[in-house]
């Protein structure tokens, strides 16, 4: 199950898109289109970059409008008020009159509605015991402004600890997607609109990010448990595994993959990306990776080196299902937060390139390219300090 990257990638893979909004696009497609769908958002639509809504569906508002006011109405279908818990809690009213919605917010104040969402998770498993009852449209919730990327705010907008707590909810009715750039977003999203009975959270990054993926691999990676490998970092018989877990960690890991390439060229390095966890397990509740193809996608006993969007524990407890914890490495958020610049960040949690390229490092016995890795971090450190800026060298 070799998933192929087509050659139009060396064209376009430099080009920057972001994934919010692509799906600022989707969103606003969908409120064209259908009269029912409502979007629900604190007041940061425009801050997400889900700006698009505004140009085929106007806000609700009842007050009186200003003149740089946003297109508002008192039937408007987008829904803005700086209350997740309201929010959540009358779109869930929505969604169970067989109607469909969305619901986007800052990543760390979705946890803001985290008793509500295993309320409904709970009402959800009951509706799917029950015989006389409709499926319901999903519980969609699309979380950007992420932990990694906050730029002027600082610790308090960091925490994926949402994806954490739904992710260890036994009922196995949730799926956490992590798209890979703009294209993967679209299908995710696609997918998020066809489902049934289920809470779906996706985490993206809102700024311009490179491109990775064709319309092929994107649907083939949706059709194959979230799994693809990156056709160019695929060598037959890897010596090590490197994994990502979300857009950004991704991006770093095929980073390090290239630093490695440049200081360690006999070592063989496979890319393998994952954009859908359910309960323990890759893939999503209702196609989940065997232990089988994990271990031909995965080896058998090769290191793996993961770089996961949220805290590293709550990937690692899932990869112990499929192998021994003790040849697994997972990189993440380790609560270390500031108002500072985007590879500090990375630094700072151990999840940069060069984090990463360190592990490699020692394990082939290399000290000397450890030092190499460790001086380069001090010194995007120093820089970030006196600048405000990332050299990332």
């Amino acid at each position: 199950m070799r998933n192929v990257i087509s050659d139009y990638l060396t064209k376009v893979k430099s080009e920057p898109y972001s994934p919010a909004y692509k799906i600022g696009e989707l969103l606003s497609f969908e409120l064209a289109k259908n009269s029912h769908f409502y979007f629900f958002s604190p007041d940061e639509t425009t801050s997400n970059r889900f700006e698009q809504v505004f140009e085929t569906e106007k806000r609700a508002w009842n007050l009186p409008k200003e003149p740089w006011d946003l297109p508002e109405s008192k039937n408007g279908r987008i829904i803005e008020m700086l209350s997740e818990n309201v929010l959540f809690s009358v779109m869930t009213g929505h969604l169970m009159n067989g109607e469909p919605a969305m619901m986007g917010s800052y990543e760390a104040f979705f946890s803001v509605a985290t008793s509500q969402i295993l309320q409904q998770i709970k009402f959800i498993k009951q509706c799917k015991e029950s015989s006389w009852r409709k499926a319901l449209p999903a519980v969609n919730l699309l979380s950007t402004s992420t932990c990694w990327r906050q730029d002027h705010n600082g610790f308090t907008h960091q925490s994926p600890a949402l994806i954490s707590t739904l992710l260890a909810v036994p009922s196995n009715l949730v799926n956490c997607f992590f798209p890979l750039d703009d294209v993967a977003a679209e299908d995710i999203f696609n997918f998020m609109m066809r489902s049934k009975n289920v809470v779906n959270l996706t985490t993206f990054n809102k700024h311009d990010e490179p491109r990775f993926l064709d319309r092929a691999a994107s649907k083939s990676q949706m059709q194959n448990h979230g799994v693809l490998i990156l056709d160019e970092y695929n060598p037959a018989d890897p010596d090590f595994v490197m994994v990502g877990v979300g857009d950004l960690m991704s991006k770093e890991a095929i980073e390090a993959i290239k630093i490695l390439k440049t200081d360690l060229p006999e070592i063989k390095i496979r890319f393998i990306n994952i954009n859908a966890l359910s309960y323990r397990a890759i893939g999503t509740t209702e196609d989940k990776l065997t232990k089988v193809e994990f271990a031909d996608l995965f080896t058998a006993d090769k290191p793996v080196i993961a770089n996961f969007h949220g805290y590293p524990e709550t990937l690692t407890n899932i990869f112990e299902k499929y192998t021994s914890r003790n040849r697994i490495r997972v990189h993440g958020f380790l609560e270390e937060g500031s108002t500072t610049t985007p590879f500090e960040m990375l630094r700072r949690n151990g999840a940069s390139r060069y984090d990463l390229a360190i592990d490699v490092a020692t394990v082939t016995g290399r000290l000397d390219l450890v030092r190499k890795y460790q001086a380069k971090l001090a010194e995007n450190h120093a820089h970030a300090i006196e600048t405000g800026e990332d050299i990332v060298l």
